[in-house]
């Protein structure tokens, strides 16, 4: 393997402790400059501390923009541009080397000096553009700003200049492919970074078949680059200039690695750092290192929405208050609510474990917390899957 830096391969201590330091370093400026956004002053003794300070959520951060816009109190640094994303919520970016640590996914990708990347990503205020061309000069590549659409023309601009790689979503790549081919123009393309959509494995090995090697980062606006794939495609590999946690949905606490939840970054950004930015996507912590060598925290990807939020019988059903639940007993260790039909009324059940005797009794949580009725369904503890979903809708209209 070769590294992008050696923060790829340092130990877990170092690691930690380094991070520790960035992260204090923000807290400290943060708590001299933004009043609402935490509610402390001090240091942290260490990184399991971090998950006693509030989770951050976009609806938040979008309140904060709208009283003191464009960024709400958050940026403490310089920047060269400014992004819109729907909300609207506005997002900085900076021109210095890999401000948004694209670097890092690239190189695992192979692209580098002798690179021309063909990027597909829009500039057209969104953020994704200039995230990849930052990533490309980090790697000394040279980059065609394509954007997006306008498929013919990609194919006679990837021609004439030689594009070897491809910056973009997993699925445009092969249109464009399909374009050339019924245009009879044969593209040197081998290797694509993709991000913002599934790269199913169906399309992976379609472009496998076409010599194309095809890696995934999982990024977003507000945080920039945060997971990405290597070779040995065993999950995706934390960004070194991140901290992710998955925690409860609708709450801020951590779960055990391997099971489902939301995924919370924090960024270590000094310009921009965001603590505990819930993302709102769940995924789930990987055990152990990836087989390419690199040493960071793994995930699994992106598994789907923390925001299971359902209306039954009229009223919304929330992640937290399911948390909520669970919190007034101590003896359950897990509950998921279940919408139904009955006939042409909806119907909710509390699948729960816990006391087998104390079914009455959670029977009345439901109803001071959810306010609704439900079905209460005790089961054994362990019994419900480690999925990450507190609400199931299970009703169909058919």
């Amino acid at each position: 393997m070769s590294n992008f830096d050696e923060l790829e391969i340092r130990s877990a201590d170092a690691r930690a402790a380094a991070q520790l330091g960035e992260l204090n370093a923000i807290l400290t400026r943060l708590a001299g400059h933004v009043e609402n956004c935490l509610p402390m002053t001090g240091p942290i003794a260490s990184l399991a501390d971090l998950s006693a300070l509030p989770v951050l959520r976009k609806s938040e951060l979008g309140k904060w923009q709208s009283e003191t816009p464009p960024f709400g109190g958050m940026l403490v640094g310089d920047i060269a541009h400014v992004f819109q994303s729907p909300g609207p919520i506005y997002e900085p970016g900076g021109g210095t080397h890999d401000w948004w640590r694209f670097g890092r996914f690239l190189h695992a990708c192979g692209i580098g000096k002798s690179d021309i990347v063909q990027n597909c990503f829009g500039y057209h205020l969104t953020p994704a553009g200039m995230m990849f061309e930052n990533g490309a000069r980090a790697v000394g590549a040279t980059v065609l700003p394509a954007g997006t659409g306008q498929t013919e023309l990609q194919v006679q601009a990837a021609a004439a200049v030689g594009s070897t790689a491809y910056a973009g979503t997993p699925d445009y790549l092969k249109i464009i492919f399909e374009k050339a081919d019924e245009m009879g123009v044969d593209l040197g393309i081998s290797k694509a970074a993709v991000s913002g959509g599934a790269l199913f494995p169906s399309l992976r090995d379609w472009y496998a078949a076409r010599g194309i090697t095809c890696r995934q980062c999982y990024a977003t606006a507000d945080l920039g680059h945060i997971a990405y794939e290597s070779d040995a495609i065993e999950g995706m590999i934390v960004d070194e200039g991140v901290i992710v946690e998955i925690v409860t949905p609708g709450t801020g606490d951590p779960l055990p690695d391997g099971e489902v939840g939301e995924v919370v970054v924090t960024s270590l950004n000094p310009d921009y750092p965001l603590v505990r930015f819930a993302t709102g996507d769940m995924s789930a912590v990987l055990p152990g290192h990836s087989p390419c060598g690199r040493t960071n925290q793994r995930i699994k990807g992106w598994m789907g929405r923390a925001d299971q939020t359902t209306k039954i019988k009229g009223m919304f059903v929330r992640p937290e208050q399911v948390a909520a639940l669970v919190a007034k007993h101590p003896e359950v260790t897990r509950a998921r609510v279940i919408a139904t039909r009955d006939g042409e009324a909806d119907a909710m059940t509390l699948r729960i474990e816990g006391d087998a005797d104390a079914a009455e009794i959670y029977a009345q949580s439901v109803r001071d917390v959810l306010k609704l009725k439900a079905g209460i369904e005790v089961v054994e503890t362990g019994t419900l899957p480690l999925d990450g979903v507190l609400i199931e809708d299970a009703r169909t209209y058919d």
